[in-house]
């Protein structure tokens, strides 16, 4: 694999994470879905999701500070299992409370892994390591998508949603046992000064350059389309049929693509911006053929945007990557931080859009569609500028983050 043995021990950590990310993704989804076939709550599910994402992201790189990733993962861990326990046996009688109960330890399982995993990739990692480790992972996440719906909705079916719910306290269970053999990565001797944390992660103090800055606005830009086909790429599935068996299937059929997406970028020797370009065109696409919401064009749909979605996370988040990991580790820390505040920030202005919609047409769905198209087409434009020279180090003050 060529990969240094910290991102090893991260990338099997990751197999066991994602098949519970796998499972909430779809199953919890559709758990929610099918109480009233109604896009607001499956809106609101991940509304509440993101921002307790954002607010757990940014407490995980404060605790890095003298804290290793080893807590954050326990503490995703912690967080997946509090909300299996509360799936199975809390009830509520406003539905809307008892969503918002349910997607705050989801998203707080979420944000302490992105943020401990994150970390670990830009300190353990340089270069071309960044790169193979971001297409390894890739790979381990297409296999586990194409086994673990299937194998879900086998055990929902026999078992029903409890059964499957006490499967995934399991593989909970796991990610504490792996959590203990991954290194004590963190921040700690790096500080250096008095300055409080909150000062050190201020805008001035982080977006020092106007590379940065464009970095930034690349994210933003990024968080509105992303969350518009994550959501919808669920909804437009559940729309076409709500047998667990069909649903995994069609999920098996998406990754299936993804994996002839990885064979040409393998291929294909093509630089990383003219797979992002690629990207764009593919999801666009996809995003167009939705405006005619038949369920063949709604599955076509899915597949180009899901080989889109490949080719963007791949060159995007490697490029991004490449200019964060030159960074000092206290600076890497505070640009993780602000990336994905940011990216969750505009996820959340989509999902509050995406609240009024009912149905998939009208002017309100037509509006969203264009928000994302065009968020879409910039990210590249933002992303050159980005990219055009080398992040330059910050000024160092008291090594803070």
């Amino acid at each position: 694999m060529g990969l240094p043995k910290e991102l090893r021990r991260l990338l099997l950590m990751n197999a066991s994470s994602f098949v519970i990310f796998n499972y909430i993704g779809i199953f919890v989804n559709l758990y929610i879905w099918e109480k009233g076939h109604r896009i607001g709550d499956v809106s609101w599910f991940n509304l509440v999701l993101f921002l307790f994402w954002a607010v757990s992201f940014a407490a995980g790189g404060r605790l890095l500070l003298n804290r290793s990733v080893r807590l954050l993962f326990c503490l995703s861990a912690a967080c997946g299992g509090t909300a299996f326990l509360l799936l199975s046996f809390l009830q509520l009688e406003s539905r809307l409370l008892w969503i918002a109960v349910i997607g705050m330890p989801v998203g707080m399982m979420w944000g302490f892994f992105s943020c401990a995993q994150n970390m670990m990739v830009t300190l353990s990692g340089r270069g071309r390591d960044i790169g193979s480790f971001f297409a390894a992972s890739t790979t381990v996440s297409q296999i586990i998508n194409m086994s673990v719906p299937l194998l879900s909705a086998q055990v929902i079916r026999w078992f029903g949603y409890g059964g499957s719910f006490a499967l995934m306290l399991v593989f909970v269970a796991v990610m504490l046992t792996m959590a203990a053999s991954l290194p004590r990565t963190s921040l700690r001797e790096e500080l250096a000064g008095p300055e409080p944390w909150h000062r050190q992660m201020r805008y001035s103090n982080v977006f020092v350059t106007r590379q940065s800055r464009w970095l930034l606005l690349s994210c933003m830009a990024a968080g509105f389309f992303l969350q518009f086909q994550n959501l919808f790429a669920l909804l437009f599935t559940f729309s076409v049929t709500e047998d667990k068996t069909i649903i995994a299937l069609l999920n098996t059929m998406y990754t299936l693509f993804s994996l002839l997406a990885l064979y040409l970028y393998r291929r294909l020797k093509l630089k990383e911006g003219r797979w992002l370009l690629v990207s764009v065109l593919l999801l666009s696409f996809g995003f167009l053929l939705v405006l005619v919401p038949m369920p063949p064009l709604l599955i076509a749909s899915n597949v180009l945007t899901t080989m889109g979605l490949f080719y963007f996370s791949t060159s995007w988040n490697g490029q991004q990557f490449r200019l964060i990991s030159e960074l000092s580790a206290v600076q890497q820390s505070r640009m993780l931080v602000w990336r994905e505040c940011a990216i969750c920030l505009t996820r959340c202005l989509m999902l509050l859009f995406v609240l009024s919609v009912e149905e998939f047409a009208g002017a309100a769905f037509i509006a969203l569609t264009g928000l994302a198209l065009t968020s879409l087409v910039v990210v590249p434009y933002l992303q050159s500028r980005s990219v055009r020279a080398q992040l330059p180090a910050a000024p160092t003050g008291t090594g803070q983050i």
